[in-house]
Order: C-alpha cells, then structure tokens, then sequence
C-alpha cells in the first residue's frame, strides 16, 4: 500500500525510540495499531455496504430484464383457451392386433 522498504521502516523505528523514548514506545505502538485496526474496520464495512447497493442494482437491472423479456413472451404467444392436457400413453387404447390364424410364423416351416 505504501511501498516501504526495510532501510525506511528502520529509519522510522530509531526516530520513534528517539522522539518517543524507549519507555513510551510500547504504549504508543498499541495506540498506533489500535487506531490502525479501526480504520481498517470502517473501510471494510464502507466497503460492503458498497458492494451490497452495486449487488441490489444489479438484481433489479435483472428483474427489469426479465419482466420485460416475459412481456414479449406473452404478447408473442397466443392464448389457448381450448387447451386439453394430452393423455398419457397408459389412457391411450392400444390398436388392436390381427388375429393370426397360425400359431407359428409363416417364413419359419416345420423341419421333417
């Protein structure tokens, strides 16, 4: 994020001990990283409350979409006040069958 290198966090630490003093430092680094954690909780809670409103824009630009892809569905397609659910094929009566007159098929002979 901010890009320090090794050389300048050492320079920041010795200029802390020397301005600070070595018997205020442990307090002050708490206070610092304190603060720190609670900036970095309001940015994540800014940030998905954020990410939350782009989620419901995106719904309703969705349900928008749709609404309108089923209205052309429906003026596209004409109503069928007739309608009757075809029947399943147990209802349907099977054609009847031939009467065979032989048992046996006609291209098969008895053997002698």
């Amino acid at each position: 994020m901010f890009e320090i290198g090794g050389t300048e966090l050492l320079l920041i630490a010795v200029v802390a001990l020397i301005v600070i003093g070595p018997k205020d430092l442990p307090n002050a680094l708490r206070v610092v990283g304190r603060y720190t954690g609670k900036a970095r909780a309001m940015t994540r809670h800014l940030r998905s409350g954020f990410d939350e409103m782009m989620r419901q824009a995106e719904l309703e630009e969705m349900e928008k979409q749709w609404a309108e892809h089923n209205r052309k569905i429906m003026a596209e397609t004409p109503t069928m006040p007739d309608y009757q659910p075809a029947q399943s094929p147990a209802e349907t009566p099977a054609p009847e069958a031939p009467a065979a007159e032989d048992s046996t098929p006609q291209d098969q002979q008895p053997l002698p």
